[in-house]
């Protein structure tokens, strides 16, 4: 994951070309390839971006998210749900080291909240990384 607390997530119908053309045109970084439908780029000492593949007949409103970095999943995730928000997927464990939920707020935007949980060999779970 990005050393960042707030992140970005792009949806493109293309990872691949998306993040090589965000590395020419803007300076991004490629850190992490996942197989060939999800990158982590990063830019600067902290900034980072995930770029995510996505189906042609994707809604619109679903193409960007943001991923912010917390403390405590499972505790933010139950005051999320007290308050309102509409919970797309429960707080999981993935084998790359992350527990994240992710929920629709008030206004329907998407948000996944994302923490760090194990520190594990990213070839372990298909990718390759890029840059350290």
């Amino acid at each position: 994951m990005p050393n960042a607390v707030v992140i970005p997530e792009l949806a493109h119908p293309n990872v691949s070309e998306a993040a090589k053309w965000l590395y020419r045109a803007f300076g991004f970084r490629e850190r992490l390839l996942i197989e060939n439908h999800r990158a982590q780029l990063s830019v600067g000492k902290s900034g980072g971006i995930v770029v995510m593949e996505v189906p042609p007949d994707t809604a619109a409103d679903s193409l960007h998210k943001v991923m912010v970095r917390i403390d405590n999943v499972r505790e933010h995730h139950a005051n999320a749900q007290a308050h309102g928000a509409v919970i797309l997927r429960a707080p999981e464990d993935y084998p790359f080291g992350e527990r994240q939920y992710t929920a629709k707020d008030f206004a329907g935007q998407v948000w996944t909240f994302t923490e760090t949980i194990a520190d594990g060999d990213p070839a372990q779970w298909s990718c390759t990384l890029v840059d350290q």
